[in-house]
């Protein structure tokens, strides 16, 4: 108890401009910025750092046991200080070791890396080292903030770079410029290209498409239900000029020819056209029209003659005409009856080959240019073309249905005969039909 008592307790004071040892007690408080640290002393160095108070001596001669006596009051009451001391400093105790386990937590902070190593043993010890290493460490951070700021300044100067520079960045824009104007061309030629490839795509579909479909509404009719190749008739039932029929087969060279047809239509003013045929050079090859008040015409070489016909009445008649070359005879039929008859129609003129015949339609040149106000409104069947003027009784046989006789350079027949724009093809009555329809 009395060597403990005897014992010292002395604080080494480090601050942070260097180290120190002294004494603190509650009066003397330490100076901020500093860590303490504590140390036991020795016996022998008590009246060194902590002296201990001398004990008064009360006479000159004392027997020893009232000196042992004086000595154990004086240590008592030295006790008694002591005790008061350790008192009034167990704060400043308690105080001193908040401070020192805060310097501790700061020294294990400060030697662990952001993993979480442990680093201390790699810093040095010496607060001087410490303070030289962060010394070094800012002048290096202070040299790379000035490397850093020179090369800013490096590539601030090349932003305000001479006029060579900026013509040559122009030529280099301008030259993007038009390799993207040549893109740009070259995407529109492209879709130009694109457009005319799908125009031309669309128009051969849709031709296709067109002849499909006109060859189903013929399957959808059914051709079988033709008695004959020839029991069809053509059904042009507007005024227009895209209705009609046309002759896949061309006519040769003719000297005479006879033409025959059964037709019905009721269209008023004029039937219209029943039949055209057209040469390069001349439209009005061959032409049979009605057109508007007029008479029945029938044209040879654009000469003109007027047949004594009347047809418009809704029913079924059968019309022959015949003309020779030989002074431009001609002969004009109605039901198998000779109504009229002529001569200087075109004579000596040879019928040229090789052009197009069209049923319903006026040709105002080869194959097209149709006027609707001359279009065939009504039905035609039994379209036939002879070589040669027929007599007047093969005539009649035809019209009354006795006899059958197909023409040897144009018969009726389902697959020599198209019909284009709605034009449509149907069964034909039977020639006894249509006789009692007159």
């Amino acid at each position: 108890m009395l060597a403990l008592l005897a014992t010292g307790v002395v604080f080494l004071v480090v601050s942070r401009d260097g180290w120190g040892v002294g004494v603190r007690s509650q009066e003397s408080p330490a100076p901020p910025g500093s860590r303490f640290v504590c140390t036991s002393l020795p016996l022998d160095a008590t009246s060194a750092g902590c002296p201990l108070p001398a004990v008064p001596i009360q006479g000159a001669a004392l027997t020893p046991e009232e000196e042992l006596k004086a000595t154990v009051l004086q240590l008592r009451e030295t006790i008694l200080q002591q005790k008061e001391t350790i008192g009034n400093q167990r704060e400043t105790i308690r105080e001193l070791t908040g401070k020192l386990t805060r310097c501790e937590s700061l020294a294990g902070g400060y030697g662990k890396t952001g993993t979480g190593k442990d680093t201390m043993g790699d810093l040095p010890r010496d607060p001087g080292q410490v303070i030289d290493q962060l010394s070094r460490t800012m002048q290096s951070l202070k040299d790379r903030l000035e490397a850093l700021e020179h090369q800013l300044r490096v590539n601030v100067s090349y932003a305000v770079l001479p006029n060579d520079f900026r013509e040559m960045l122009q030529r280099r824009l301008g030259e993007l410029e038009r390799q993207l104007l040549t893109k740009v061309a070259e995407l529109e030629d492209e879709k130009s290209l694109l457009h005319n490839e799908t125009s031309a795509h669309r128009q051969k579909t849709e031709t296709a498409l067109n002849a499909l479909l006109e060859r189903v509404s013929e399957l959808e009719r059914g051709n079988s239900a033709f008695k004959s190749p020839d029991a069809f008739k053509v059904s042009l039932p507007l005024r227009t000029n895209y209705l009609y029929g046309k002759i896949k087969k061309t006519l040769p060279e003719l000297y005479a020819f006879t033409i025959c047809l059964w037709l019905r239509s009721s269209a008023s003013p004029g039937i219209g056209t029943p039949f055209s045929y057209a040469v390069s050079g001349q439209a009005n090859e061959i032409v049979l029209i009605e057109w508007g008040n007029n008479p029945i015409e029938l044209l040879i070489n654009d000469k003109v003659a007027q047949l004594p016909l009347f047809v418009s009445d809704g029913k079924w008649h059968h019309i022959c005409v015949t003309w020779t070359t030989r002074d431009g005879m001609w002969e004009a039929f109605q039901d198998g009856e000779k109504l009229g008859t002529g001569e200087n129609l075109a004579p000596w003129h040879p019928i040229k080959p090789g052009g197009v015949l069209i049923l319903g339609q006026e040709q105002d040149t080869v194959g097209g240019r149709f006027d609707a106000t001359q279009a065939f409104v009504g039905e035609l069947s039994q379209f036939n073309i002879w070589d040669r003027v027929l007599k007047a009784q093969e005539i009649m046989n035809i019209a009354n249905c006795s006899t059958n006789m197909p023409g040897n350079i144009i018969p009726w027949v389902d697959n020599n005969v198209d019909v284009f724009g709605g034009a449509t093809k149907w069964p034909v009555e039977t020639c006894e039909e249509r006789l009692l329809d007159l």
